[in-house]
């Protein structure tokens, strides 16, 4: 061990004779720990609180989504199919027709998104699961099954074959006749209600394939999307490498990332807010830790007079204090992380705290990397303050 570690260990271990040095050292050795455990048990709850809303956008979303690149439709043929069904990387696939339009019911009007899918759909997205009333879309049927929040804006009534929801779009190729309706019209029947989240359930609805094809007046090969369910563990890159060899250049291809930009964006921004929050109470806190290392440094200053006697120079000297200041950092930090995993882990397994004014558990999650950048930043700026501080050290 070399002299300059051994000294450093001695004075980190040894008490002062000056009470208040000591206990200078335990508020710097406190200080540290409490900041510490702060950034990371908060940067675990927005870990939490990001994985939580995201799950609501996750159910609905597919892994991935296949557009135009320009317009609105794209073309699959039989072959195109046949090649997408037979790829390994490809868990499943649906087509989608998908469309704004405009719905009435008993004097009550909405704006809302229609949302045709084929039987393979709940291959993709469980939406069969999501049901808060009713059931799933019959095949070869005009049955809907809309958002909560459009059913509750509606008072749509589940099985109510008395009064059907009417769904209009504008026609196409619309003749200048004064006669004539210049939107096309179906009538379908609401035997479902599903719920997510407000901003979805307030959005879309879905009907069969062949309601939606009708509505929209599309031919059969022509789609809006394909969404697309990738198999376990599949990299992102080699399956859009794929995808883009079977359809072409005219086609783009979105991950879940891609589909939610201005949420990820949102979310991703947040977080670096509340990193650089804490990280400046983090480096407010070593403030204790210089301060901590000045009071040893006029305290050692008799023992230093005969360390140089025996050769120690000046540099060893501050590299002597350095070192006992990162163990400072070592010991509060490494206490702080320990503790902070350990509240994390439990509220993570067995909540003790709940959402304010609900019963929902608090969502929380440790990471390794928060926590390999909370060490990161405790390194950083721990050094710095105690190179900062050993400078003290003069001739």
């Amino acid at each position: 061990m070399p002299v300059v570690l051994k000294i450093a260990w001695r004075y980190f271990f040894s008490k002062s004779g000056q009470t208040v040095i000591n206990r200078i050292n335990s508020i710097a050795l406190l200080v540290i720990l409490v900041a510490t455990a702060a950034l990371m048990i908060v940067l675990s709850a927005f870990s939490g609180l990001k994985d939580f809303g995201l799950s609501f956008s996750n159910i609905f979303d597919p892994d991935f989504r296949v557009v135009a690149k320009q317009g609105k439709t794209i073309r699959l043929d039989s072959s195109q199919i046949h090649r997408l069904d037979s790829t390994d990387e490809i868990k499943a696939f649906s087509p989608i027709l998908e469309e704004k339009v405009f719905l009435s019911f008993k004097e009550k009007d909405q704006v809302a998104y229609l949302k045709g899918v084929g039987s393979d759909y709940l291959n993709v997205i469980p939406a069969d699961s999501l049901i808060a009333i009713g059931e799933w879309l019959i095949p070869d049927s005009n049955t809907i099954v809309a958002g909560y929040g459009i059913g509750a804006g509606m008072d749509l009534g589940v099985y109510d074959y008395g009064s059907f929801l009417n769904i209009s779009i504008p026609r196409k190729n619309l003749k200048s006749s004064l006669r004539q309706n210049p939107f096309h019209t179906q009538q379908a029947v609401t035997i479902g209600l599903y719920q997510i989240s407000e901003d979805i359930d307030q959005k879309y609805l879905f009907s069969t394939l062949d309601f939606a094809r009708n509505l929209l007046q599309y031919p059969q090969n022509v789609f809006s999307s394909i969404e697309i369910k990738a198999a376990p563990e599949t990299p992102s890159k080699d399956l859009k490498k794929i995808i883009q060899e079977i359809m072409g250049d005219s086609i783009e291809i979105k991950d879940r990332a891609q589909l939610n930009t201005a949420l990820y964006k949102m979310l991703n921004t947040e977080y670096l807010a509340i990193y650089l929050i804490f990280t400046l109470v983090l480096i407010i806190a070593l403030f204790n830790l210089v301060g901590a290392l000045v009071m040893m440094i006029l305290d050692k200053k008799p023992q230093m007079t005969i360390l140089k006697a025996m050769g120690i120079t000046q540099q060893q000297l501050r590299q002597t204090f350095f070192l006992m200041g990162m163990m400072i950092v070592f010991l509060g930090g490494g206490i702080g992380l320990l503790f902070s995993s350990i509240v994390i882990l439990i509220q993570q397994w067995s909540p003790f705290i709940n959402v304010p004014g609900t019963s929902l558990p608090y969502p929380v999650q440790w990471k390794i990397g928060n926590l390999l950048l909370v060490m990161g930043t405790l390194l950083l700026f721990g050094s710095i303050a105690s190179a900062w501080a050993s400078r003290g050290v003069k001739q």
